[in-house]
């Protein structure tokens, strides 16, 4: 029997490294067919789009009736100021799930069989993080067709509203971007919701999405005025009903990029960490 050298066991199949360090092309095209993965596995457990599907005709219908004639009078001068707050609660509640669906893949070593595949390592994460648009997308347009099927009638017609969605998309899509993070570093799925919840619950309901901001006690006004969640929805509010665009979009966009900036690069270090 011959020996085997060191040299060529080191050359054997099961030894050598996965050579799965790919260019930005190609990166890019495998994390589309990533987040493809994502979208077929929700058709085949829908359950999962029960938070934007459900979620939007329930807050909406239930929110406004109970609060439009004790804020505004009656629910026809409510939904202008409603509508757009409850749009962007919602979508921005639905990047939580980004965070929890990728700790529950995590435990369950989906991301460990993708290492055996030579593809880019961050692919995986990418594409979950894309197939998340098509959720925030759903939830924002339904909250807005209930809206109008309720007596909403936007001035600043389809294309502000187009405006406010895109805009509502891209907000969410980096604050997912946190979620993500703590889906990466959570010790669980549960704790990823709860810590993620314990942050997004204060930040949306201690804003101007219910109620207007001059009827608060001054202390919470101070708060919600710096609010970041307060821009977003006055910025969709613009878009939406006026079809004008204020510096509040702009503050939106920019606080955007600054979390993609900031949280992009934290999630995939721990990402590539843990994989």
């Amino acid at each position: 029997m011959s020996a085997v050298s060191p040299a060529s066991s080191a050359l054997a199949p099961e030894n050598r490294p996965l050579k799965n360090h790919v260019g930005p092309l190609a990166t890019a095209r495998q994390s589309l067919i990533m987040a493809w993965r994502g979208l077929i596995k929700v058709r085949r457990t829908p359950e999962q789009l029960f938070d934007v599907t459900l979620q939007p005709i329930v807050f909406t219908l239930m929110f406004t009736y109970i609060f439009g004639g004790a804020i505004a009078g009656d629910v026809g001068s409510y939904l202008p100021m409603f509508i757009p707050g409850i749009a962007v609660q919602t979508v921005l509640t639905a990047s939580v799930v980004t965070g929890v669906q990728l700790r529950e893949d995590m435990d369950k070593g989906v991301f460990d069989r993708f290492r055996s595949l030579p593809i880019a390592r961050s692919a995986p994460l990418a594409g979950a993080l894309i197939a998340d648009l098509v959720r925030y997308l759903i939830a924002s347009v339904l909250t807005f067709v209930m809206g109008v099927l309720i007596g909403y009638r936007p001035e600043g017609g389809l294309l502000g509203m187009i405006g406010a969605i895109l805009l509502m998309m891209g907000v969410a899509w980096a604050i997912s971007w946190i979620f993500a993070f703590f889906g990466v570093i959570g010790r669980s799925a549960s704790a990823v919701q709860g810590v993620s919840f314990l942050i997004l619950f204060p930040l949306t309901f201690l804003s101007n999405i219910f109620v207007p901001v001059d009827t608060m006690p001054g202390w919470l006004q101070a708060f919600v005025n710096i609010n970041p969640v307060s821009y977003l929805v006055t910025a969709a509010r613009d878009l939406a009903n006026t079809g004008g665009a204020g510096i509040e979009v702009l503050w939106a966009i920019v606080g955007a990029l600054v979390v993609v900036l900031v949280f992009a690069p934290l999630t995939v270090r721990a990402y590539m960490r843990r994989t």
